[in-house]
């Protein structure tokens, strides 16, 4: 059954979009609250954050943007809409509690970007698209957290303003595999392209080499 699956895939999605030539990396939601196992939110996901870093430092090795995302909502969660009403452990996400703050290991640099979001996707009620244009950025490196959720809302908003759009599978996670991989198989089907950390970091590392050339 898989192997049809494969194949019938194959026939009607087998296409890659490849690589941009001004890519940003954008980096979903690292929140804390994901890494604390006495929190709703725990996901065992430090491969994810430990791969995402690795990403991160090639990146401003290459000289290309960098974007963290976060969410906050005011206490009550106001400002959070149904999606707040629907998921209660965005609560978690409330301005104040230790779980809303970066992972450990996760510093926002000075010459980073921080969008604070209230939805799934990093585009959606933000400033992200139109600042990526601004910046020149013809396409958008995704890692995060979580595959199925913020990561999987992102790309496909990614891929709907123009982008194109790599998914990082190594720093990408959830609290289950099966939801992981199969978000991973239909974003890479419709979406984007579905990459290693080895893939991107090659890449990232071409970039830099050819920008020195340059």
């Amino acid at each position: 059954m898989t192997q049809d699956l494969d194949d019938n895939y194959k026939i009607a999605y087998d296409n890659k979009a490849g690589f941009g030539t001004s890519p940003a990396l954008v980096m979903v939601d690292f929140a804390q609250g994901y890494f604390d196992p006495d929190c709703v939110l725990y996901a065992g996901v430090d491969d994810a954050l430990a791969s995402a870093l690795r990403v991160r430092e090639a990146a401003h090795e290459a000289g290309i943007p960098v974007i963290l995302t976060e969410v906050s909502y005011q206490k009550g969660g106001r400002d959070g809409g149904r999606f707040f009403e629907k998921a209660k452990p965005l609560s978690c996400f409330v301005k104040g509690e230790k779980t809303a703050e970066f992972a450990e290991g996760l510093v926002p640099r000075d010459d980073e970007i921080i969008v604070t979001k209230q939805y799934p996707s990093a585009f959606f009620g933000t400033s992200l698209a139109s600042t990526l244009t601004a910046m020149g950025v013809d396409s958008v490196i995704l890692t995060g957290l979580t595959t199925s959720g913020c990561v999987r809302a992102s790309c496909v908003d990614s891929m709907s303003h123009g982008f194109t759009t790599s998914v990082v599978a190594d720093a990408c996670g959830d609290r289950h595999p099966a939801p992981h991989e199969a978000n991973l198989f239909d974003m890479n089907a419709k979406y984007a392209d579905v990459v290693s950390e080895a893939e991107i970091i090659a890449y990232l590392h071409a970039l830099k080499t050819g920008q020195s050339r340059g």
